[in-house]
C-alpha cells in the first residue's frame, strides 16, 4: 500500500513538473509586452528597453515596452492586474509605484500584493536633485537656505510619484517651502526645467546621466545615504546636513496574480542570466544603477517590508493623493 502510495505521488509530481515545463514554454508562444507605467524617458522605461532587448534576443521572441502612464503609475499597474496570468504581459515596477502609491492613495483598484506576482528584481538607483548649471543652488545648504525665504518650485512626474514625495520630505526635514509642480511623466518637467519654468527636479539618475556628463544639467546631491559608486562626485543629501534621509528605490518585474510558477521560475532565471551579463551590467552602471538579482520570494519580502516602511515615511510627511 505504502509502495503505491509512493508510486502514485512521484507520477503526480512528474504530471506537475512536465505541466509546469510545458506552461513554461508555452508563453513565449507569442510577442510579451513589458507595460511601463510611466512616459517614455524615465528610469523605468530605460531599464525595461535594456531588458526587452536582451530577452527578445534570448527568447527568439518579440518582446516590447507599452507606456501607459497616469495617476502615478496606477493606471499601467491596473491594466496589467487586469491581464491575463500566462506571462505574455508584465509590468516594470518600482518602490514609487508598488510600495509608497498604497500609502499615498486611499483607494486603488488593484492590491500590490494579491494582484501581483513577484517575477525579477532588475536593479536599484537612486533620484538625484538637478538645478540648471546657472542656478544658484549649488549645494544642498544653498536650497535649505533659499528654500526658506524664497519661492523655489520643484516639478515631478505627477502627484503621488517619487518625485513628488522626495520634494515632501525635503521640505519636511529642512522646514523649507518649496512649490511642488506636477507633470504628467518626468519628461515634461525636466522640459521646463531646462526652459526655465521651475527651479529644480528630483529625479532617476538613469533620466538625466547624460545630462549631467554633458554639462546640460547640474547635481545636486544624490537621495540615497551614501554616494552612488557610478557618480562618486556627486555628495549625498544625508551627508550634507539630514542624516536620515535615505531613498534607493528597487526597480523590478511583475505579473499578473496566478501566473503559473514556471513560467514565473523560467523568467526569473533568464532575467537572472542576462543581469550577469558584463555589457547589461555596465549599460546599467552607465545610467547610475546597480543590477539587484533576487528569487520571486525574496523580491516579494522586499516588497512586503517597504510597503509598512513607506506607510510610515508618507504618514510622517503629510503627503496625501486623491
Amino acid at each position: 500500500m505504502i509502495a503505491r502510495g509512493l508510486k502514485i505521488w512521484a507520477l503526480s509530481l512528474g504530471l506537475c513538473l512536465t505541466q509546469g515545463a510545458v506552461l513554461a514554454q508555452e508563453f513565449l508562444s507569442r510577442p510579451v509586452r513589458i507595460v511601463v507605467p510611466q512616459t517614455p524617458g524615465g528610469a523605468s522605461d530605460a531599464l525595461a528597453r535594456i531588458m526587452a532587448q536582451r530577452l527578445s534576443e534570448k527568447w527568439g521572441q518579440s518582446v516590447v515596452v507599452e507606456n501607459r502612464a497616469g495617476a502615478g503609475g496606477n493606471v499601467g499597474m491596473e491594466h496589467v492586474a487586469q491581464a491575463a496570468a500566462d506571462g505574455h504581459t508584465l509590468l516594470m515596477s518600482y518602490a514609487g509605484s508598488h510600495a509608497i502609491n498604497p500609502a499615498l492613495y486611499k483607494k486603488l483598484p488593484f492590491d500590490p500584493e494579491k494582484d501581483f506576482e513577484p517575477v525579477a528584481t532588475l536593479a536599484t538607483l537612486p533620484f538625484v536633485l538637478v538645478v540648471r548649471p546657472d542656478s544658484p543652488i549649488k549645494t544642498i545648504k544653498d536650497l535649505a537656505e533659499q528654500g526658506t525665504r524664497a519661492p523655489l518650485t520643484f516639478g515631478s512626474a505627477g502627484n503621488g510619484s517619487v518625485n513628488h514625495l522626495l520634494g515632501v520630505m525635503f521640505n519636511a526635514a529642512a522646514k523649507t517651502k518649496l512649490e511642488h509642480i506636477p507633470y504628467r511623466g518626468a519628461a515634461p518637467a525636466m522640459q521646463d526645467l531646462m526652459g526655465g519654468q521651475i527651479n529644480m527636479v528630483f529625479t532617476s539618475l538613469p533620466s538625466v546621466s547624460g545630462a549631467i556628463k554633458a554639462g546640460t544639467l547640474r547635481p545636486v546631491a544624490v537621495t540615497s545615504a551614501v554616494r552612488s559608486g557610478n557618480f562618486p562626485q556627486i555628495p549625498s543629501i544625508a551627508e550634507s546636513g539630514f542624516r536620515e534621509f535615505d531613498v534607493l528605490p528597487w526597480f523590478g518585474l511583475f505579473a499578473p496574480a496566478k501566473t503559473p510558477a514556471a513560467v514565473v521560475r523560467r523568467i526569473n532565471q533568464d532575467v537572472q542570466d542576462i543581469l550577469k551579463n558584463k555589457d547589461v551590467i555596465e549599460r546599467f552602471n552607465a545610467q547610475g544603477a546597480d543590477v539587484l538579482i533576487t528569487q520571486p520570494a525574496e523580491f516579494a519580502n522586499m516588497l512586503r517590508r517597504d510597503l509598512a516602511k513607506w506607510a510610515v515615511v508618507v504618514k510622517e510627511s503629510g503627503a496625501q493623493i486623491d
